[in-house]
């Protein structure tokens, strides 16, 4: 019996251990959300350097999350809720790595974007987007401490305001190329930028499903209604 306690405690280490290295690598995600996001707009390179280079330790993170999760799973042979947590463990992580590397994509483009002339007021609309989903970020992995499902399934409805954002920043940087040629290659910088954040919004909605799957057992059996209406098969990085 005693032997068995000492099992299920340094179980319970192992579980704490990697879930506070997940939170961790939530706040490096969310901050460089942000920080992209400065960057684009106040045209700082420096900052953006910053993000580029802070991407490395978000990706130290998911190698070191995914490997302690795979021991666990190899030595401590979890079952039911136990085994969920470790599932939902290596998901979160994949999607926070893909989201820290939106981020560097977007601090990639705001190189490049410093080079051409700003075309005024389109900055500013992506960096209220990208506020909105670092919210979201926030309150998802809020959601996941706390096994919150409520939280879980606001946090999913919120990235339909997202997928809108990004549908009308789509139109209005259409009607920018149009009105003038020079803006086609800004514009082309910005929009991928723009679907880069909507991605993460993506990111952000799996993240809360898994966290339904872990209190529930099961994912939502809802198709979660997409406000994103352009279609145009952009890629998810540039």
């Amino acid at each position: 019996m005693e032997n068995q306690t000492h099992i299920l405690r340094a179980f319970d280490r192992d579980l704490e251990g990697i879930q506070t290295s997940i939170m961790k690598m939530g706040g490096l995600v969310e901050a460089a959300i942000s920080d992209a996001a400065k960057a684009l707009e106040t045209r700082d390179a420096e900052l953006a350097g910053k993000v580029r280079a802070g991407d490395k330790p978000i990706d130290a993170l998911e190698h070191a999350v995914n490997e302690d999760a795979a021991r666990i799973l190899a030595l401590r042979q979890p079952i039911a809720g136990d085994l969920r947590t470790v599932l939902t463990v290596f998901r979160l992580s994949g999607a926070l790595e893909r989201m820290g590397d939106y981020a560097k994509n977007i601090a990639k483009r705001t190189g490049v974007l410093m080079e051409m002339d700003e075309i005024e007021g389109t900055t500013k609309s992506l960096r209220r987007m990208a506020r909105l989903v670092e919210l979201m970020l926030k309150d998802a992995l809020d959601a996941y401490i706390q096994r919150d499902v409520d939280l879980a399934h606001d946090v999913r409805d919120r990235d339909l305001e997202v997928d809108q954002m990004y549908s009308g920043l789509f139109r209005e940087y259409l009607t920018f190329m149009m009105e003038d040629p020079r803006n086609i290659t800004p514009c082309m910088h910005l929009h991928f930028i723009a679907k880069n954040i909507e991605r993460m919004g993506d990111h952000v909605t799996s993240i809360c499903e898994q966290v339904i799957y872990l209190v529930d057992g099961a994912y939502p059996d809802d198709d979660r209604e997409k406000g994103d209406a352009t279609a145009t098969g952009a890629p998810d990085a540039g």
